[in-house]
């Protein structure tokens, strides 16, 4: 026996276009666009669970239920129960309007990136002093004015001491202290 085919009725036209007109009715969304809003919904909500209370607490959430459910995901530990967790935080999600909170985590993950990116060039500055010594020396003096001349050379020398006895590299993360120190100054 063949199988029915599913999908959307037609309406069957009487004849009288202006009948026909008013048989049509407005179709919101597919069925898979409203899933695929609400799936994006609860990313964003999973998304500001996986947040600390710090971070958190710089994004604009207005719904106290929502905030409630935010913080009470952290207590619960059994898979199939934080999973309908999340689904209830999607749920919460729809009730409020989600481009503050998804702006707000945008600038927040833009600030991560920064801090990572500046980060990894203070690492590679630090290899490059290492490795270069003084023939770097001069760049960063230029980048960092207030740096200790003195300082700054001894921990190059410290640091490639430890790097030729091939040491644990102790002195080289005083060095990248420091110049995390200078960075943060600026």
């Amino acid at each position: 026996m063949p199988k029915p085919k599913r999908g959307k009725k037609k309406p069957i036209p009487i004849g009288d276009e202006e009948l026909d007109a008013e048989l049509e009715f407005e179709e919101g969304p597919s069925k898979s666009a409203r899933k695929r809003e609400m799936t994006a919904l609860q990313e964003l909500g999973e998304a500001l669970c996986a947040l600390s209370p710090k971070e958190l607490s710089k994004i604009p959430v207005d719904d106290e239920d929502l905030l409630a459910a935010i913080e009470e995901t952290s207590r619960i530990k059994h898979h199939s129960a934080l999973r309908r967790h999340r689904q209830y935080i999607g749920k919460l999600m729809r009730r409020i309007d989600p481009e503050p909170l998804q702006k707000a985590l945008d600038a927040l993950y833009q600030s991560r990136l920064q801090e990572t990116r500046a980060f990894q060039d203070l690492e590679v500055l630090r290899d490059s002093l290492v490795r270069d010594g003084d023939k770097a020396l001069g760049h960063v003096l230029e980048n960092y004015p207030n740096a200790d001349r003195q300082q700054l050379r001894q921990l190059i020398r410290d640091a490639q001491r430890e790097a030729a006895a091939e040491k644990p590299p102790a002195a080289s993360r005083r060095l990248f202290r420091y110049l995390r120190e200078l960075h943060s100054a600026e």
